[in-house]
């Protein structure tokens, strides 16, 4: 049974169920916190995993030309210096002589004045400095002595560890262009100003893809994985109407690139990126390759040609994929009560796939024989499904702990399980309850789940 949400959360919303359901604190909340800087909880770090784990199967695992790399975060200062990075990597900003604060200089229009929060900066009245240019990577120290000989940078991207590895992978996978290298991990950016709860941060997470091509057959992969990355998410079940895509217009496109798109969705705050899909051309290996005086080249063993390799690359954030499923799965409706009521209910409408938690199960009272069952059932569920038990409350308040965090099914057990040996499995969408024996347990989930999968 689909359904289609009519409720926009706004992103207080979002940040309150965040933080009263365990998926994502503020860092160091017990020191003032720290700004732009979250933890995520339990059941925030299943969904952070398990949209990691899809996309790794999608784009690495379910791909007979990609293949997967784990690079350091801190590289050589050179790989900085030959991606641009050092050169070119700033955002312009100003600061306020009146209130102190830091902004930048092309997004005044939309900056709120921290000291009149009815204004935007563009319009406060305030005094500004000249616009100056701020370098967005972090620098550090690399080793014991802290001087200018060991300066090095937190990575402001992932790709770049991907590209200076070209050869060794080329080598030790024994692929043959068109391939493609993948890696998943933590990127760094000295942003001037943060703001939206996760969608923007200085420590993030991305998934990246750099797909190599013969210059010939670029424009054909980047259509290639345009369409493959998009219904990626609604796969996933993120709504088709909440994402578009966006090609950039020819003064936004970077000097390197030969086309550009972002995958858009409608984020509580309005239209925004979550992916970026680009053909790079062959600037990036042509850089190191400058840099390195390594030669980065491709020799076809078959043709015998020899070329540099176009990039289209796929850079999808892992936190603003996490905002866009909360966002999107954030539904309000009216459910019954213990006594039959209708009242107001919040809902997760997760896809089963990414939903932290698959199954609760539930004994009707805190009874030792029935506590016995449902502890195996929950026993016995756990590996194929992500699980909890919970015999805290009464049943409708359980339900509702549960629709909050978006698990899919619940089972309950009950006193006429022990003389029928069956359990209620009681839908979330649907809310329909269906009584199924024990030992059609696995069988009954599977299929509950399969169908809530393809009601998407």
């Amino acid at each position: 049974m689909a359904h289609t949400n009519n409720v926009q959360p706004t992103l207080n919303d979002i940040v309150a169920l965040c933080k009263r359901r365990g998926f994502i604190f503020p860092s160091s909340e017990i020191y003032g916190g720290f700004a732009a800087s979250w933890d995520y909880g339990p059941l925030g770090v299943e969904l952070k995993n398990n949209v990691k784990q899809l996309w790794w199967r999608d784009v690495v695992t379910n791909s007979d030309n990609v293949v997967g790399m784990d690079g350091a975060i801190t590289t050589h200062p050179r790989v900085w210096e030959a991606s641009g990075h050092v050169e070119g990597f700033h955002d312009p900003m100003v600061d306020c002589k009146t209130c102190g604060h830091r902004f930048r200089a092309d997004k005044l229009d939309e900056e709120t004045c921290p000291n009149k929060p009815s204004k935007k900066v563009s319009e406060c009245g305030g005094e500004l400095t000249d616009v100056r240019n701020f370098n967005l990577m972090f620098k550090l120290h690399w080793g014991p002595v802290e001087d200018s000989a060991n300066i090095t940078y937190l990575r402001p991207e992932t790709c770049q560890t991907i590209f200076p590895n070209f050869k060794n992978i080329l080598t030790v996978s024994r692929m043959r262009v068109p391939f493609g290298i993948a890696q998943v991990g933590k990127s760094f950016r000295n942003e001037i100003t943060t703001k939206s709860f996760i969608f923007r941060q200085r420590e993030f997470e991305q998934m990246e893809l750099e797909f190599f091509s013969h210059p010939d057959e670029a424009k054909k992969w980047f259509e290639y994985w345009l369409e493959r990355r998009k219904k990626w998410y609604i796969g996933i079940g993120v709504r088709e109407e909440n994402l578009r895509m966006r090609q950039h217009d020819a003064d936004e496109l970077a000097h390197y690139a030969d086309d550009c798109y972002d995958v858009e969705y409608k984020f509580p705050m309005g239209w925004s990126e979550l992916e970026g899909i680009a053909n790079r051309t062959n600037y990036d290996l042509t850089r190191h390759m400058e840099f390195s005086k390594k030669d980065l080249s491709y020799r076809d063993d078959i043709t015998g040609e020899k070329y540099i390799p176009y990039v289209i690359e796929s850079s999808a954030g892992v936190d603003r994929t996490i905002l866009v499923l909360l966002s999107d799965a954030y539904d309000i409706d009216q459910a019954p009560n213990d006594k039959g009521e209708m009242e107001e209910r919040l809902v997760l409408r997760f896809s089963p796939q990414v939903a932290p938690v698959s199954v609760a199960v539930f004994p009707l009272f805190k009874k030792p024989n029935l506590v016995e069952i449902a502890r195996k059932i929950e026993s016995d569920l756990r590996g194929p499904y992500r699980t909890m038990y919970d015999e805290t409350g009464n049943i409708g308040k359980r339900y509702r702990r549960q629709d909050e965090i978006g698990t899919p099914l619940c089972i309950t057990v009950d006193y006429d399980s022990l003389d029928d040996h069956a359990v209620t499995i009681r839908n979330r969408d649907s809310m329909e309850q269906v009584r199924v024996g024990i030992d059609q347990i696995h069988q009954a989930v599977a299929d509950q789940m399969k169908s809530m999968c393809s009601s998407i």
